[in-house]
């Protein structure tokens, strides 16, 4: 381990070296963060044992690893359905590289570098890697064009597959030291540079990360020529000809964001995935070069996605038609796509527009996202995945968009894999510094190393998060020093459902939130979201903060027409549904009445351990022989909505009607 942390110092004093400004707060890596609670460690371990072998084995037998050895070849047919395939093999030695820096493990290391050997080979000799074209250039798919670049701006991938690679071989770099696979990778970055940019080829990428990728070889290496080609991508956007007039996402270019220069653009539209890697890649540059027309950019995007086009669990992307973002309110729960990709997404960006401007606000959404409608799309197994995240399942209702069950696998598979890099980059999200200021994001159980003006410092946290509102915190460092200790008020303590108007409360809370320092009261500011605490630490001070944990009933705006009359559940972080499983067959028949009042339960047994609500409800019945429609009186069991579907196929939904005021007549 003090190898890897050398490797990790080195790297970034390189990239502080070569750069003049950066994000004004910057994380606390990783690597530095140990945790020792239930929740998390529980499904970071799941990935390491579980996820990753699976989603390395299914690239085998799936002939995403038989594509490269092909095009080492210089022959065969691909073998796959997508030339994005080639990403599923990046992104989980992204994964793989993660979990090595926490857990060596020379099996799996040895197994990554002979990965990494057979996509070497696969390689062209001027850096150009693809092995959809490849593999026998004169006879590609649909999706391609006879030469290299040009379908980029549609389907082709090409940039897509090199940003994924860039994002997997700087993770590689960075856990290992080696640099097998970044220098793979950097040979693909410079045939980049060399085709790219002005005077050059122009072109959008069809499907961003590249943007992102560059970035990151970038703070490895201090080549400016790569920030700059990020930059360039991201300009090109909005100048090519569209035929504006069309109401198709696809004809007009909104789909691809496309349809007018980024800095012009004040609404997250189009594809949704696409759309989350394309502001989080506009961050970085914005970050790196100080570029306010971005800044401005991304905050409008930002406002109007929290404002108007976020589910209430905290997915987006509700369209399946493109996989994409609607309509402002444009919310519908019985086709809700919310594309698991997407969260993740979500939570790259949040934590971006955080390390811009210190405010709280963005970690609410992001912790929405991760506790919700992100691990909702891996199942408690490790390797079970929705790709797609429902809003509700009814017997009477089918729908070719909407999953009922998890799969081990997806034709399109980039959301399993997805899921393999994020979830042991965790531990990264909790804390972040800009000079005295320490910021606590995250509460999650364990230590965390971090460095104040070159002394030493750690946080110790123990919680029962976020099953419990108990929090505490060991300050310990390594001499006394002044510091700011900046610890984030979740929005939803402070009965705010979502940093905008577009959900609410139905009843806010009166309990208040409450913080002891060495168990007296102690005097805080609030800043951002934030409490702060100011003064000379030393080793031993105790932070104790407690956080209110009501069941709230959550209500739409009044825009969202298809939540009227209706709530939903929430406690702490979590949102709650009920699933079938629990409600006698059934979930779509509950009424839960203004009168109703929750009782919250922990049960260790159930679903790896969950805290469930149960409340005494209305459900309506069906009497088929008599032909008779009736209410009755009933118990009523929620569990946590990333839970749902792990007990197998059923009802299931988010939102509850207060009372009955129709009745529709479904035939099946």
């Amino acid at each position: 381990m003090k190898k890897l942390c050398l490797i990790v110092f080195i790297s970034y004093s390189v990239s502080a070296f070569a750069q003049k400004q950066d994000y004004p707060i910057q994380p606390v890596a990783f690597t530095n963060v140990k945790l020792s609670d239930h929740f998390w460690t529980s499904r970071i371990e799941t990935n390491r044992t579980v996820t990753i072998p699976a989603s390395f084995e299914r690239c085998e037998s799936t002939g995403r690893v038989k594509n490269f050895q092909m095009a080492a070849e210089r022959k065969g047919k691909f073998c796959t359905t997508y030339p994005f395939d080639d990403t599923d093999i990046y992104k989980t030695i992204e994964g793989a590289s993660y979990s090595l820096a926490l857990h060596p493990d020379k099996k799996l290391d040895h197994y990554v570098d002979s990965m990494i050997t057979i996509i070497g080979r696969a390689q062209e000799p001027d850096g150009y890697l693809y092995t959809a074209r490849t593999i026998d250039p004169l006879h590609v798919g649909p999706w391609l064009g006879t030469e290299r670049w040009v379908k980029e701006q549609e389907n082709s991938h090409e940039l897509y597959n090199a940003g994924h690679m860039y994002e997997g071989a700087a993770a590689h770099f960075m856990a290992t030291g080696k640099r097998n696979f970044l220098n793979i990778a950097l040979k693909n970055a410079d045939l980049l540079v060399r085709t790219f940019g002005p005077g050059k080829r122009h072109v959008a990428p069809g499907h961003q990360v590249v943007e992102m990728g560059l970035v990151k070889l970038y703070r490895i290496t201090g080549k400016k020529e790569y920030l700059d080609l990020a930059k360039f991508f991201i300009d090109e956007r909005g100048h090519k000809e569209y035929n504006k007039k069309s109401k198709s996402v696809y004809e007009n270019g909104v789909y691809w964001q496309d349809d007018k220069p980024v800095i012009e653009q004040d609404e997250a539209e189009g594809h949704a995935v696409r759309a989350m890697y394309l502001y989080s890649g506009m961050a970085d540059v914005a970050a790196l070069t100080g570029d306010k027309e971005y800044l401005a950019a991304i905050d409008k995007i930002w406002d109007n996605m929290v404002g108007k086009k976020m589910y209430v669990q905290g997915s987006i992307g509700a369209v399946g038609d493109g996989e994409r973002f609607g309509a402002n309110y444009e919310l519908p729960n019985a086709t809700a796509y919310n594309e698991t990709c997407a969260a993740i997404g979500n939570v790259f960006w949040n934590e971006r527009m955080f390390l811009l401007h210190g405010d709280a606000k963005y970690i609410d959404v992001l912790e929405k996202t991760l506790y919700n409608g992100l691990i909702s799309g891996v199942g408690l197994d490790g390797k079970s995945f929705f790709y797609t995240n429902a809003m509700q399942i009814h017997d009477g209702f089918n729908h070719p968009d909407i999953e009922r069950e998890r799969a081990g696998w997806f034709t399109c598979s980039c959301c399993p894999t997805n899921v393999v890099r994020l979830m042991p980059s965790i531990p990264g999200y909790i804390y972040a510094q800009n000079g005295n200021d320490v910021f606590v994001n995250l509460f999650i159980s364990g230590t965390g190393d971090i460095k104040v003006n070159n002394k030493a410092l750690q946080i110790t946290q123990q919680n029962n998060y976020p099953w419990d509102g108990a929090l505490a915190f060991t300050i310990n460092p390594a001499s006394s020093m002044d510091l700011n200790l900046k610890i984030r008020i979740p929005g939803w303590a402070q009965n705010k459902a979502i940093p905008s108007d577009l959900y609410a409360y139905q009843q806010a809370s009166t309990q208040k939130v409450t913080i002891k320092l060495n168990g007296k009261p102690v005097d805080y500011q609030m800043q951002n979201g934030y409490a702060v605490i100011s003064k000379k630490w030393k080793k031993g001070d105790k932070v104790e903060m407690n956080l209110p944990m009501d069941v709230h009933r959550v209500i739409a705006n009044d825009k969202l027409p298809e939540d009227g009359g209706k709530v939903a559940l929430q406690r702490g972080p979590i949102m709650y549904c009920a699933e079938w499983k629990d409600n006698d067959g059934k979930a779509a028949n509950i009424i839960v009445p203004k009168t109703t009042t929750f009782t919250s339960e922990y049960k260790a047994d159930l679903l790896n351990g969950v805290t469930v609500l149960k409340a005494n409800v209305k459900s309506v019945n069906i009497d088929v022989a008599a032909q008779t429609v009736s209410t009755e009186n009933k118990t009523m069991t929620a569990i946590p909505y990333y839970s749902w579907a792990n007990r197998g196929k059923g009802e299931m939904t988010v939102w509850f009607s207060e009372k009955v005021t129709d009745v529709e007549l479904i035939s099946k």
